[in-house]
C-alpha cells in the first residue's frame, strides 16, 4: 500500500498522506483521494509496482492534481492556494523501494505543455480585459513617444532628442496625424538647459571633475551650494580620478635589457647581437640614455602626481572634517592608498569608469530638482516590482514574463 501527496510542516510522518489535518493524498490500493481525514473520495485508478505516479499543484488556482504513467488524472483538491506544503510519500510495506524525481530528470508527464496552456490562457485574459476606465483618453502611441522624448531630455541626450523629434515630426506629417507630440518636440529642440547638462555630464564621464564643477557653478550657481552632499561626491570622485591616473602610470611597457646585459653573463644566443652593438657603440649609448630619460620622466611624473593626490586628499578631509556623514566615504576612497596597485584592491570598483555614471546622474538630478530617474525608468522599475510581488503571491502574475 502506497500513497503520495502533500503535507504541512507539522504533520506526523507515521501515517499515509491525507489521513491527518493539513495532509492531502492519493492512495494506490483503492484510487481514492484523502483530504485531511481517514474518509476517502473516489478519484482515479489504482496504481502499484512499476507504475509512475506524479503529483503537482497549480499555484494560480490552488488546485492539486495527480498523474499516472504520464496521464493527467484531473484536479483532486482545490484548497491549497495559501498553504505551505511539502511533497510526501507514505508506504505501509516494510523494505519497499521507490525512486523519486524532483526534476533532476525529465518528467513522463508533459508539464511544459501544461504551463504553456496556462500562459496562453492568462495572456488571453489580460488582452481581453477592458482598461478604458483606468486612464484618460490619451493616444497610446503619443504617450509612449512622450516617455521616450522625456527620457532623452532628462538625461541630456540633446542630439538624440532632436533626431528623435525630427523623426516623429516627419512621421506625423506623412500620416497626417499631427498630435500633441509636436508640442513636446518644440520644447526639446531649443532646450539650452539640456545642452548645458549634457556638457556637465560629458565632463564627468571623461573624468574631468574640475570642468564639471566649473560648468555647474557657471550655469547653476546655487545647486552645489544647496546640495552639499552632491558637491562632496564630486570632490571624492576627483580624488578617485587622481588615484586612477597614478595607477595608470604603473602600466609601463616591458623593460628593455638593462646595461648589465652587456657584461659576460650573456648567453651564446645573444653574442651575435652583442657584437653588432659593439660595432656601433654610439647608437647604443644614445638608446640607453633615451630609455633612462623615459623611465626617469615616468618616475618623476608618478611621484609628482602621487604627492598632488595626497595633498588633495588632506585638503578634502580638512574641508569636511566637521561632517560626520562623510566618514564612510573617506574610509572607502582613502583605502586605495593601502595597495601598491589599487586596481587590484577590494575597492577596485571605484576606479571603474562605470562608477562615473551614478555621480553624473546624481548631479543631473540635483540640477533638475527631480528624481534621478526618467519617467520611463520609474515606470519600468515599478512594473518590475509589481510583477515580482504577483509572482510571490503565486497567482496569475507568477506566469507573467
Amino acid at each position: 500500500m502506497i500513497g503520495i501527496g502533500f503535507s504541512g510542516p507539522k504533520v506526523s510522518l507515521e501515517k499515509l498522506p491525507g489521513w491527518e489535518p493539513e495532509s492531502w493524498g492519493w492512495h494506490g490500493d483503492d484510487g481514492n483521494t484523502f483530504c485531511c481525514q481517514m474518509t476517502g473520495k473516489r478519484y482515479g485508478p489504482t496504481f502499484t509496482t512499476n507504475d509512475v505516479v506524479g503529483c503537482g499543484i497549480n499555484f494560480i488556482t490552488g488546485s492539486a492534481f495527480f498523474t499516472k504513467n504520464g496521464v493527467h488524472q484531473g484536479n483532486a483538491f482545490r484548497d491549497l492556494k495559501d498553504k505551505t506544503v511539502y511533497p510526501s510519500v507514505g508506504m505501509k510495506r516494510p523494505h519497499a523501494q521507490l525512486t523519486v524525481n524532483f526534476g533532476q530528470s525529465p518528467f513522463i508527464f508533459d508539464i511544459d505543455s501544461m504551463i504553456k496552456r496556462e500562459r496562453e490562457a492568462i495572456s488571453e485574459a489580460v488582452i481581453s480585459t477592458d482598461i478604458s476606465s483606468l486612464h484618460s483618453h490619451v493616444d497610446e502611441n503619443a504617450f509612449l513617444k512622450e516617455l521616450v522624448a522625456q527620457y532623452f531630455a532628462h538625461d541630456g541626450f540633446v542630439e538624440t532628442a532632436k533626431a528623435f523629434a525630427d523623426e516623429i515630426m516627419a512621421e506625423s506629417r506623412a500620416l497626417e496625424h499631427d498630435t500633441d507630440v509636436s508640442h513636446s518636440n518644440d520644447r526639446i529642440e531649443e532646450d539650452l538647459d539640456a545642452t548645458n547638462r549634457q556638457q556637465i555630464r560629458a565632463a564627468i564621464m571623461d573624468g574631468d571633475i574640475d570642468k564639471a564643477i566649473k560648468r555647474t557653478h557657471a550655469y547653476y550657481p546655487q545647486v552645489l551650494q544647496d546640495q552639499s552632499h552632491v558637491y562632496f561626491r564630486l570632490r571624492c570622485q576627483k580624488f578617485v580620478e587622481m588615484i586612477r591616473q597614478t595607477a595608470e602610470l604603473l602600466e609601463m611597457p616591458p623593460a628593455k635589457p638593462t646595461k648589465s646585459l652587456n657584461d659576460h653573463s650573456l648567453m651564446p644566443m645573444d653574442l651575435e647581437q652583442t657584437e653588432m652593438e659593439v660595432d656601433d657603440p654610439k647608437p647604443e649609448a644614445e638608446d640607453w640614455d633615451k630609455m633612462d630619460m623615459e623611465v626617469a620622466d615616468i618616475s618623476v611624473k608618478y611621484h609628482e602626481l602621487l604627492e598632488e593626490t595626497i595633498q588633495y586628499g588632506q585638503e578634502l578631509k580638512q574641508e569636511f572634517q566637521n561632517d560626520a556623514s562623510t566618514e564612510a566615504a573617506f574610509k572607502e576612497i582613502f583605502s586605495l592608498f593601502m595597495y601598491v596597485d589599487p586596481r587590484k584592491s577590494p575597492q577596485a570598483h571605484l576606479l571603474d569608469r562605470a562608477s562615473r555614471v551614478p555621480v553624473a546622474e546624481e548631479l543631473n538630478s540635483a540640477i533638475l530638482g527631480k528624481s534621478s530617474s526618467a519617467a520611463i525608468e520609474l515606470l519600468y522599475q515599478q512594473t518590475e516590482v509589481l510583477v515580482d510581488l504577483l509572482a510571490e503571491e503565486g497567482g496569475a502574475g507568477a506566469l507573467i514574463n
